[in-house]
């Protein structure tokens, strides 16, 4: 994963505490939820790039010891 897309992950999710936050204090349901799904897609996409980097690291090993090197 590279670190613009942590950082672009670490910003939505913030986002969606943020209007979570917002929606809370002002009674609005709506925001509320909007920022929990937006919170909910950032930690989704987060796990999503370190599985793929996690099988990355896995294929290269293998390939290593493959070809030795």
């Amino acid at each position: 994963m590279s670190f613009s897309d942590s950082a672009q992950n670490k910003a939505e999710e913030l986002k969606g505490r943020a209007k979570e936050a917002a929606g809370a204090a002002t009674n609005d349901d709506n925001l509320k939820r909007d920022g929990q799904a937006d919170r909910s897609e950032a930690t989704a996409k987060q796990k999503i790039s370190e599985a793929a980097d996690k099988v990355k690291e896995g294929a290269e090993s293998v390939k290593k010891k493959l070809t030795g090197h």
